[in-house]
């Protein structure tokens, strides 16, 4: 299968693209992506990426941000973040991606463990991963040709733990090529309209 991994350069997705490349063909993108670039907060760039890679079997995408602010001090401004490209920017993804998707092929988006087990500053993130999440199993009873969506749902990984484990007290983190797993078994499996817990 041919498969574009967007974030292809972060923690998560190098492992993503390590795990798929020995029985796939993995188009690594992102800002600075290797085979392509991409912004995602940009429908435009989505659009041209697409245009680039031509017909694909499976689109990832590993990449999306949010401020992590306190409520109290979390303003419309820096809430957009979260909006604009986790939230936005993925489901953009699987808008404009639809019609270079074959037949019976899949997106896998992702959302995040705050969304089901809170930290301190992770609204604006947590109302990102709950938006994705519920795209998702709305999305999959309609989606045309046989095209599946899933999205994959991390905790901290022990690679981020030494950066930004601070926020995430008492949780314990997962090896990121635990977490790559779920998303090899959206890309080769059968389910849809799946949220893969990996916790």
């Amino acid at each position: 299968m041919r498969v574009i991994v967007v974030g292809a350069s972060g923690t998560i997705g190098q492992k993503i693209s390590e795990a798929l490349e020995p029985n796939h063909e993995v188009l690594r993108a992102g800002r600075h992506g290797v085979d392509v670039s991409v912004d995602i907060m940009s429908p435009d760039s989505i659009a041209d990426m697409y245009k680039m890679t031509g017909r694909v079997d499976a689109v990832i995408n590993a990449s999306g941000g949010a401020n992590f602010k306190a409520v109290s001090d979390l303003t419309p401004e820096l809430n957009e973040k979260g909006i604009e490209s986790k939230l936005k920017g993925q489901i953009n993804l699987v808008l404009l991606g639809q019609e270079y998707l074959n037949d019976g092929g899949s997106f896998t988006l992702t959302t995040g463990v705050m969304m089901d087990d809170p930290i301190p500053l992770g609204a604006s993130a947590a109302m990102a991963n709950g938006g994705v999440k519920a795209f998702v199993k709305s999305a999959a009873i309609e989606v045309p040709r046989g095209i599946r969506i899933n999205c994959v749902s991390p905790n901290i990984v022990q690679e981020s733990w030494d950066r930004i484990g601070g926020l995430f007290a008492g949780f314990t983190p997962v090896p990121a090529d635990r977490v790559a797993r779920a998303y090899v078994k959206s890309v080769e499996g059968a389910q849809t309209g799946q949220n893969y817990e990996v916790y």
